[in-house]
């Protein structure tokens, strides 16, 4: 009997830059760089998104968004989360947990992380007990460490209904 469940991994990484706006899990956080990207550059919601399609084995988000498309100029990655989510549950799974890990060495991001929790479970509908999220600087090593790039990796379980 085949599995009920799927594990995904996603990853996404964006360089740091001047005049743009921050975003990280769909929240906007005040610092005075921002993520270079097509969309708002938001790594979590793209690293999100790419393991729950993985988890499926669907591709990744460039080949449902491609960055050539200007309908995804400057998009909101939570609407690409949504989108990425109601192909999940036409495909017959829910949601059961996600972890989220995020590699930035400025700004600090604790007190912006239960936000972050809470856009993703509204999205995902699960509870934010089933949203993990932690935060945690490179040691200086990468282009993360040097501030020059924000990382973000994320895990899914998926059950089928």
């Amino acid at each position: 009997m085949k599995s009920k469940l799927r594990i995904g991994l996603g990853e996404d990484i964006h360089i740091l830059v001047p005049d743009r706006a921050l975003v990280l899990g769909g929240v906007k956080i005040p610092y005075e760089l921002g993520l270079l990207g097509h969309s708002d550059a938001d790594v979590v919601c793209h690293a999100l998104s790419d393991s729950l399609l993985g988890a499926l084995a669907l591709g990744d988000i460039g080949h449902f968004f491609p960055v050539d498309d200007p309908r995804y100029d400057n998009a909101d990655s939570t609407k690409i989360l949504e989108e990425v989510y109601r192909k999940i549950k036409q495909l017959g799974y829910d949601v059961v947990n996600v972890d989220i890990n995020i590699a930035c060495e400025k700004p600090h991001l604790a007190k912006y992380l239960p936000e972050m929790r809470k856009n993703i479970a509204s999205i995902l509908e699960i509870d934010v007990q089933d949203v993990g999220i932690a935060a945690m600087t490179n040691e200086g090593m990468d282009a993360v460490g040097q501030g020059k790039a924000i990382r973000a990796n994320a895990v899914c379980l998926l059950e089928r209904k």
